[in-house]
């Protein structure tokens, strides 16, 4: 004798009760508020762990079935990809080393912690930081053993500005690249 077995799976809301429609709505809503409370950030299993922690009766709720409640919304978490700094395209940067452990964009007296260098324009470009320089070099006197730290930007790799530098017996300094914290001394 064979007998014929019914899959009990049930797939549509068609098929389901109109307790467990309601039961499947009313997930639905609390899947959903979760998600918007939480910045659309929030996949399933976080949602999962809230959807326990907020309410006794979704305790026993599988992880699988806040999936179906998302895929069925048309909601997924957005991810953000962490920073990850990359690899320097340029050669030149092999020479330089970061002298200071720090780096800082504008012209600083670390000694007196005094902004010595400082012209604003419309884009930075290389004579927009020779202007810096010239303004840092009136209000300083020059010494022997004076370290000029940058950050990576072309203003600063070019070669009319790494040739003023040298000229005036200046050593060049830079932040390692992809590390902003660097910058913290200004």
């Amino acid at each position: 004798m064979v007998k014929w077995v019914q899959d009990s799976a049930k797939t549509s809301s068609s098929e389901l009760t109109p307790d467990e429609a309601q039961e499947q709505e009313l997930l639905d809503q609390r899947v959903l508020r979760i998600y918007h409370e939480n910045d659309r950030i929030y996949g399933a299993g976080k949602i999962h762990y809230l959807l326990s922690q907020k309410y006794l009766n979704y305790r026993r709720i599988s992880i699988k079935r806040v999936q179906k409640s998302m895929k069925r919304q048309r909601i997924q978490s957005i991810t953000i990809k962490k920073f990850k700094a990359g690899t320097s395209s340029k050669t030149i940067l092999k020479n330089y080393h970061n002298l200071l452990k720090q780096g800082f964009s504008t012209i600083m007296d670390l000694h007196s912690r005094k902004i010595i260098g400082y012209p604003f324009d419309q884009q930075m470009t290389t004579k927009i930081v020779e202007k810096a320089l010239d303004d840092a070099l009136l209000n300083r006197t020059i010494g022997d053993r004076l370290i000029f730290h940058t950050d990576l930007g072309s203003q600063y790799t070019s070669n009319e500005y790494e040739e003023k530098l040298k000229n005036l017996g200046i050593r060049h300094s830079y932040i390692r690249k992809g590390c902003p914290y660097d910058n913290a001394e200004i």
